[in-house]
């Protein structure tokens, strides 16, 4: 698996990760064999960074991924999770919360240092709280040697530039916003991160299935227009032999501004799939003629969190 340096961090990472949200049952009820199973084929494929959060499954993606490491030498993985959101409505970014939050993710996870830890959905409180509260207490749990990199993550693109002009992090992930559909955070984004030495990351190159043939999760907040034209791509797709989702993960890890993009099945021939396609060439003809499907709704998403921050 390719690997590509994180921002200006020591950290390699591959340009397509495992990540552990489906762990959490966040999509569909996860077997304990097939939990365990997609973490080991994760990593004989070369998915060696993992990414996970408190947050997933409230606290079962983080305690079944610990189950799953045991016995896996630590320096054969590279480990991020977050804090600050722990429920659908729940948010606590405060230091307290911070130094609690990172004791209880070694806790279950098994180790005794994060590679990195994210706030996670940071749009969802006023931000100005990250900057002040949040980055200074991890850079304390940073210096004692818990954590070697910190960040945030989130979906608006208002809230790279807020942060990252107010404070200095090591590394931001976006989610469903660097897409065969929706390209905003290389269009905007990873430019300025560039110029701040911030690593960037990308997840979701599936848009949460929107690019693929399962069904659709309720939750999908994308326009109704948006899902119309991911069904007629998957459909093209179809009647070239291609599944679309082959077309997304290629397209997705083919930027080389973008260190690594995360995706997540607890499904192990999923995971096959991916590292298989991840070895194979992009079909730029058939990339072009998604995009024409797409053109029409290119770069159309949704609000998330409190609307100050979109």
């Amino acid at each position: 698996m390719q690997t590509r340096r994180l921002g200006q961090t020591d950290l390699h990472l591959p340009i397509l990760s495992f990540g552990a949200s489906s762990l959490g049952a966040e999509f569909r009820s996860v077997t304990l064999e097939e939990a365990l199973g997609s973490v080991r084929v994760a990593l004989e494929c070369g998915l060696n960074f993992i990414d996970t959060s408190p947050f997933y499954g409230r606290g079962m993606s983080e305690v079944l991924l610990g189950i799953a490491l045991k016995g896996v030498p630590r320096e054969s993985y590279t480990l991020c999770t977050k804090l600050g959101r722990y429920d659908l409505a729940h948010f606590d970014f405060s230091a307290k919360r911070v130094a609690e939050s990172v004791d209880v993710s070694l806790h279950r996870l098994g180790t005794d240092h994060l590679d990195i830890v994210l706030c996670h959905d940071v749009e969802f409180v006023p931000m100005q709280q990250i900057v002040d509260e949040t980055i200074p207490a991890l850079r304390k749990i940073q210096a004692a040697g818990k954590v070697r990199h910190i960040g945030f993550s989130g979906y608006p693109m208002k809230i790279f530039r807020f942060i990252c002009d107010q404070t200095d992090v090591d590394c931001a992930l976006s989610y469903n916003q660097y897409t065969l559909q929706n390209t905003r955070f290389a269009d905007e984004v990873i430019p300025y991160l560039k110029t701040k030495g911030v690593g960037a990351m990308n997840a979701g190159p599936f848009s949460a299935r929107l690019l693929t043939n399962a069904p659709l999760p309720a939750w999908l907040k994308e326009p109704e227009a948006v899902k119309a034209a991911a069904r007629a791509a998957a459909a093209h797709c179809a009647s070239k032999g291609v599944d679309i989702a082959k077309l997304a993960l290629q397209y997705a890890i083919a930027n080389p501004d973008i260190a690594t993009t995360i995706s997540g099945s607890a499904n192990p021939v999923n995971i096959r799939n991916w590292a298989k396609w991840a070895a194979e060439p992009l079909d730029e003809q058939l990339l072009v003629e998604v995009q024409a499907i797409f053109a029409p709704v290119k770069n159309l998403g949704h609000p998330e969190g409190l609307a100050e921050n979109n």
